[in-house]
């Protein structure tokens, strides 16, 4: 009996332990990692040795098996030059050649008032005078005053020569008629201060005032223009300003569509601070008066004649900087970017320099393209280039 329990109890022990170790599953990997990690390494090994036996050339033939970009295609042309007479237009206005307002040195009464807006009057004329009777007086009294001192001079004169009158009493009717003439025009010069005179020719434009009214001590009493000849006024770029010069023709257009001529006769040598823009002045024959100061112009400066062409608007981009300027194709068929001296800005086109002669400027697809880009020129099919022959020669008309 103990023996049966003891088999049993033994059989039952090692049941267990087997089932233990069935349980933990470790034979499924005996000798499975040891496989793969032979496996990984035999594979690694391989493809060291693949990478070391594969020459270089074969590298290189890869790289070059690789598909490239075709340079894409572009329509160039090469647009005649001609000669052109570099335009700049400004804006500006006309105004008075002389402008002063007229005031009084005195205060009165307004006894004379000779003139009315809009007449002419030369230098020197009678704008305006005040009352002064008392002034008036002052001044026929200095004349007699004076006439007589002549006279006591003239008699001590010849008693002088004769000997009859001493030196002294002489010397003393030279300084009486000095100090007559001195009081004479002390009064004059009184007198004077109540008349408003044109200090020159021109058009009287205002009259504040009215005959018989009292005006203060400078007082406004009328304002007067010179409008011969008469100022159209612009301002122009710093970029533009070596281009001009004192004694340049220009062309004047005003608001109203009238065409005039005119000479520069200022440039300012001092730029705004605030738009760095030169003041220009150019003077314009006005002997009829009739181009108003205050009017709305545009003006054409003519500079140097410069070698340029004209081409479309839409062939003027913008380079990587952001200047302005057109794509061209090089010898090496190679994009190259040219920034552009604007002449002329005609209905036909722009007035381009800065270009060289031999450029191919690219007409179609210079949007698409940028500096450096290998590209694939073609010409221009004919009507583009006779549209740009023909633009060309209507600029030159």
């Amino acid at each position: 009996m103990p023996k049966i329990r003891f088999h049993k109890l033994a059989a039952i022990a090692v049941l267990i332990g087997f089932a233990a170790w069935m349980g933990t599953g470790a034979f499924s990997s005996v000798g499975s990692a040891a496989d793969k990690s032979a496996t990984t390494d035999k594979s690694v090994t391989a493809d060291k040795h693949a990478g070391a036996d594969q020459p270089e050339a074969a590298k290189t033939k890869a790289a070059e098996a690789e598909p490239k970009v075709a340079p894409r295609t572009v329509a160039v042309v090469t647009p005649p030059r001609r000669t052109y007479a570099r335009a700049i237009r400004i804006s500006g206005l006309t105004e008075a050649d002389k402008r002063a307002v007229l005031a009084t040195r005195v205060a009165g009464v307004i006894e004379k008032l000779p003139v009315k807006q809009g007449d002419h009057v030369k230098t020197g004329d009678l704008v305006l005078m005040l009352a002064a009777e008392e002034k008036i007086s002052s001044v026929d009294n200095a004349k007699q005053l004076l006439v007589q001192r002549k006279a006591e001079l003239d008699a001590a004169e010849k008693l002088a020569k004769t000997g009859n009158l001493p030196k002294l009493q002489l010397d003393t009717a030279r300084s009486n008629l000095t100090l007559a003439q001195s009081q004479l025009d002390t009064a004059q010069a009184e007198l004077d201060r109540n008349e408003v005179k044109a200090p020159f020719d021109g058009v009287i434009d205002r009259v504040p005032v009215e005959l018989g009214s009292s005006v203060m001590q400078g007082g406004e009493v009328a304002t007067i223009l010179k409008l011969d000849p008469i100022i159209a006024r612009g301002e122009i770029s710093e970029r533009d300003l070596r281009y001009v010069k004192i004694g340049d023709e220009a062309d004047v257009r005003l608001v109203n569509d009238q065409k005039v001529k005119g000479t520069v006769r200022y440039i300012s040598r001092d730029a705004s601070a605030q738009t760095r823009t030169f003041r220009v002045e150019v003077a314009i024959p006005n002997a009829d008066g009739s181009i108003p100061a205050g009017m709305t112009a545009e003006i054409a400066l003519s500079a140097e004649p410069t070698s340029a062409v004209l081409l479309p608007r839409s062939v003027v981009t913008l380079g990587d900087k952001g200047d302005l300027g057109i794509r061209a194709v090089g010898k090496d068929a190679k994009v190259a970017f040219f920034p552009i001296d604007l002449v002329d800005d005609t209905p036909n086109g722009l007035v381009l320099g800065g270009i060289p002669e031999d450029a191919r400027i690219i007409v179609a697809g210079q949007e698409l393209v940028k500096e450096g880009d290998l590209v694939k020129p073609v010409e221009a099919d004919q009507a583009i280039i006779s549209k740009l022959i023909g633009e060309a020669t209507a600029g030159t008309q």
